[in-house]
């Protein structure tokens, strides 16, 4: 089943200058206020992947967390969070990056994986890929391997689709958007 592009686009407003002057955000928590797109959203990831060879599920911080959670759930597979600096207790590996609007720190807990592991990273939205990148090299420093990244929506004019291709991750988006 094709996803229902005009339900999931009727739900995913432009928030302008926000965080920052000219940048553009698209607001995908109407998406799970419907239940109606909400399930279509989290059906159609469910179908894609429910035959995979993946092993765990690796959700970012924080809108990625609702979607990381229906699929968990949904795949019986384990959660695993990545989260922003500071929010893990414990030992943690981290990864910096730098995106379209800040600096930051990814991190996740300290044998989260292992040699062997093949993983689903999702988040909502690919913009420029440099937090799915950075996801990525954390799974990767733990021994495990990247089986796909999945978000909702891939911001196309941005370029994340072709850097996170070009570093050898298979990506896989719901919709495509070109603005």
């Amino acid at each position: 089943m094709p996803v229902d592009e005009f339900l999931v686009k009727s739900h995913l407003p432009i928030i302008k200058d926000w965080p920052k002057p000219g940048v553009n955000f698209r607001d995908i928590t109407p998406l799970f206020c419907n239940p109606r797109a909400a399930r279509h959203i989290t059906d159609e990831l469910v179908l894609r992947y429910m035959d995979s060879d993946i092993t765990h599920i690796a959700a970012l911080e924080a809108r990625g967390f609702l979607l990381g959670s229906n699929l968990a759930y949904a795949l019986n597979k384990p959660l695993v969070l990545i989260r922003k600096a500071g929010k893990l207790p414990g030992e943690v590996d981290h990864q910096d990056y730098t995106c379209e609007y800040s600096d930051d720190r990814l991190e996740l807990k300290k044998n989260s994986f292992k040699s062997g592991d093949r993983v689903l990273i999702v988040d909502d939205v690919l913009a420029t890929g440099q937090t799915l990148y950075a996801a990525a090299q954390l799974v990767n420093k733990q021994g495990a391997s990247i089986s796909e990244i999945a978000t909702i929506v891939d911001l196309s004019s941005l370029g994340g689709r072709e850097h996170l291709t070009d570093s050898d991750l298979p990506t896989f988006s719901l919709l495509i958007l070109d603005d």
